[in-house]
């Protein structure tokens, strides 16, 4: 269920591969051609998005949090749990839910997400991001 690449498709058609990674808790993905890789610090709270020269993209900041960000170049989203037990992530705006991202079972490991106004890499490293706390949550409860 964690073990293996993501598909991600954007409007029923294939548009990333997520490639985790189980030792830096990042992964690597390819965007319509394009790579890019995800680097985690050592405790998994920031999250880099770097292109394929080494540039950073994005960073994630607080991941894991209640309330954690993306920031992009000038711009900052902003991102919310709005329960402990929930998978589910609200994108905000201005402090109002505009889109989401979850877990649609723990088992088969798919994950549906609606980022308006997000870029198409931005929505991608969202969704790695995540993929990769819920694959560290899950090797802890399973003491992997």
């Amino acid at each position: 269920m964690w073990h293996g690449r993501y598909e991600i498709e954007s409007d029923g058609r294939p548009v990333a591969v997520w490639d985790p990674s189980w030792w830096r808790g990042g992964g690597s993905v390819g965007i319509n051609g394009q790579h890019f890789e995800v680097r985690a610090n050592g405790w998994g709270t920031k999250y880099r998005m770097l292109d394929a020269a080494g540039t950073e993209i994005a960073l994630v900041e607080r991941a894991g949090r209640k309330h954690w960000t993306v920031q992009a170049g000038d711009r900052a989203y902003e991102f919310r749990r709005p329960s402990i037990f929930s998978s589910r992530q609200e994108m905000l705006t201005g402090g109002v839910p505009t889109g989401w991202l979850r877990r649609t079972s723990p088992w088969s490991g798919s994950i549906e997400a609606d980022l308006p106004g997000l870029p198409l890499p931005l929505q991608v490293f969202v969704v790695g991001v995540q993929i990769a706390l819920w694959q560290a949550a899950q090797a802890a409860s399973t003491g992997a």
